[in-house]
């Protein structure tokens, strides 16, 4: 009777972790498709009403990432009605500029600061596609940039999120890892690489606290990611790939 009660407080014990697991990582998602919608396009009236409406944490986990929060949180305090303008004109600012060379603007493009020449649809472009592809993702008709663009990066990690989410319910955490390991090699080997250069710039073009706040969320949140899947992933899962 006593191993029946031991057997049955562990797990227990596991259906709490892994739930909890699964609430970190649906957070996880939600945050990366917040990034990536900030980064995709302009903010239109609907999204902007969305973003007054959400909760931001007065602690984020980071320095640079409760700092994010609350430069945005700032800007969404005082919107005016010539908030959607103003925000449209520092998005083109900041990330498309005068055109004048590749130095002009901070460009959401893995390829602007990977290449020698700052060049759009370079290797990165060709690297992180084929990487979308392995995962059977195909590009949405509607997106009409290169697939390096930092949007789409950051939706791959969220996708890679939901997909974690749906292992766990399926009970399968050897598969799960896998998903883990996909998304600590992208980020170690993609946005990592190029993401915090961007965000430099981007502290040096944006003109309104939300694009300067996006600019230390996105550095904050990585640096929590790295932190987050260095200690998900074991020297065990890494050596059997997950058991995928």
């Amino acid at each position: 009777m006593a191993d029946t009660k031991a057997n049955a407080s562990s797990a227990e014990a596991a259906d709490e972790t892994t739930a909890e697991f699964t609430r970190i990582n649906n957070q996880r998602a939600t945050t990366y498709a917040l990034l990536a919608r900030l980064y995709r396009s302009e903010l239109d009236a609907d999204f902007l009403q969305q973003l007054r409406s959400m909760r931001f944490p007065a602690n984020a986990g980071n320095e640079d990432a409760t700092k994010g929060y609350y430069l945005i949180a700032k800007y969404l305090s005082n919107v005016w009605d010539k908030s959607l303008e103003e925000l449209a004109v520092d998005y083109n600012h900041t990330f498309i500029g005068n055109g004048v060379d590749a130095y002009s603007a901070a460009y959401p493009f893995e390829s602007v600061y990977t290449s020698p020449k700052r060049l759009l649809m370079q290797d990165a472009r060709d690297e992180v596609l084929a990487i979308y592809r392995s995962e059977g993702l195909k590009k949405q008709e509607s997106w009409k940039e290169g697939e390096d663009h930092i949007a789409p990066e950051l939706e791959f990690e969220q996708h890679l999120c939901n997909r974690v989410s749906e292992a766990l319910s399926a009970g399968d955490e050897g598969k799960a890892a896998g998903y883990l390991i996909t998304q600590r090699n992208f980020l170690d080997d993609h946005l990592r690489t190029w993401v915090p250069l961007m965000t430099k710039d981007m502290k040096r073009f944006a003109q309104t606290n939300l694009y300067l706040g996006l600019a230390y969320l996105t550095d904050g949140f990585l640096q929590l990611e790295h932190d987050f899947l260095r200690h998900a992933v074991t020297d065990e899962d890494d050596e059997t790939g997950g058991g995928q």
